[in-house]
């Protein structure tokens, strides 16, 4: 027995002398057993043994906070307000009303509207939409990190919806430049803005569509579709892709709500880098033009017409004296080719024209009465466009 005694002993002092050992040494290796509270926390009779995962040092598989982190610092917040005289009531002529409710004419109210926009460079431009800050008498920006700046407008592009806006602050943190030429439907993307300003928000989606026109939104369109949840005030801020880089310009949603359905427009980064550039360097963007109204050929009026050419372009209307008539382009025409490009619709005619510099003399193609003709047109200067100052749903 006293044997016995002796071994038990003698183990109980070494186990005794092990724990000791691991809990000064390696306090880690006893946190880890089921049911102990964590090092500092006495056991009470109240205690509910948990289970906590193991802190990861890498993003969870399918995270995108690389990305998000990347782009998140060059998307700013933009609040714009302009004051708005309050309509003359006549019944404030009367010195009875006026006696008891104050000489109210003439008086103003500023009234205030949000969006997003972003850093593109260390020099302060900030890209956003032509609709954020279009008549707005002031304009303040405000930074991930809190900073805040008031802003003044470079230049403006209703054409596209586009407008450059500076900011006079240092260590300005700029988004990279992506190429969505090399998107492709089904890529995921992330939207970042300020969506009815509950502050800086993150979605995620993925491209739906590329190329989109014909939607009456802009004079130029060639839209990146997105269903990432896009929500007024992320007007003007970003779209990336999974590393970050900029994609696009949240520009307009699909709703029928007023809130995301899954149908959000984005203008092409590489659309927007070329207005940018413009706009710094002249103040606005330079464009051709020839004064023509064009018509897109649908298969019932090639047959109507008798048409052998399915794809151009009819010229509705020409302007008079203007460089399409000067050249002898009428009404009924066909046009087809551009300084030897083709014309598919009408989308494609603009964007052609547009590419064209002023005062330059550029051979165009016809249809008329089923021959062709070549003709040389002298491109004049397109005007901007004043689109009205609206909510950017399609209903």
């Amino acid at each position: 027995m006293r044997r016995f005694w002796l071994l038990f002993a003698q183990t109980t002092t070494v186990g005794l002398a092990i724990w000791f050992i691991v809990t000064t040494l390696k306090p880690e290796w006893t946190e880890r057993i089921p049911g102990r509270p964590p090092a500092g926390q006495a056991i009470t009779k109240h205690m509910v043994p948990l289970q906590e995962a193991a802190i990861a040092s890498s993003p969870a598989q399918g995270s995108y906070r690389d990305a998000a982190s990347r782009a998140m610092p060059s998307v700013v917040n933009i609040f714009t307000s302009k004051e708005a005289r309050q309509p003359k009531n006549p019944l404030m002529n009367d010195p009875f009303f006026r006696r008891f409710f104050g000489d109210r004419q003439g008086e103003e109210e500023k009234q205030s509207s949000l969006g997003s926009g972003v850093v593109v460079s260390p020099q302060g431009y900030i890209l956003t939409n032509n609709h954020v800050v279009e008549a707005a008498d002031e304009i303040e920006v405000a930074l991930a990190d809190g900073r805040k700046a008031g802003a003044t407008v470079v230049g403006t592009d209703p054409d596209t919806d586009l407008a450059v806006i500076k900011i006079d602050l240092q260590n300005l943190p700029s988004i990279t430049l992506g190429h969505p030429e090399q998107s492709r439907v089904g890529d995921v993307v992330l939207a970042i803005g300020n969506p009815f300003g509950v502050g800086q928000t993150v979605t995620m989606g993925i491209i739906s569509a590329l190329g989109r026109n014909h939607l009456g939104i802009n004079t130029f369109e060639n839209f990146i579709q997105t269903d990432a949840a896009i929500n007024p005030g992320n007007s003007g801020g970003a779209l990336i892709d999974t590393n970050g880089n900029l994609l696009g310009i949240n520009s307009a949603i699909y709703s029928r709500s007023g809130g995301s359905l899954g149908i959000g427009f984005a203008i092409p980064v590489s659309t927007a880098k070329t207005v940018m550039e413009s706009i710094i360097k002249t103040g606005h963007v330079v464009r051709g033009w020839i004064g023509v109204e064009p018509q897109d050929i649908t298969p019932e009026l090639a047959e109507s017409f008798g048409l052998a050419h399915k794809t151009g372009t009819i010229i509705a209307a020409v302007v008079n004296n203007g460089p399409a008539y000067s050249a002898g382009i009428r009404p009924g025409d066909i046009l087809i080719a551009i300084d030897g490009k083709p014309v598919a619709d009408t989308t494609a005619m603009l964007n052609l024209i547009a590419q064209l510099t002023p005062g330059a003399s550029i051979k165009m193609i016809i249809l008329r009465k089923n021959k062709e003709e070549t003709l040389s047109v002298t491109v004049g200067k397109r005007q901007n466009m004043k689109r009205p100052v609206e909510n950017r749903e399609l209903e």
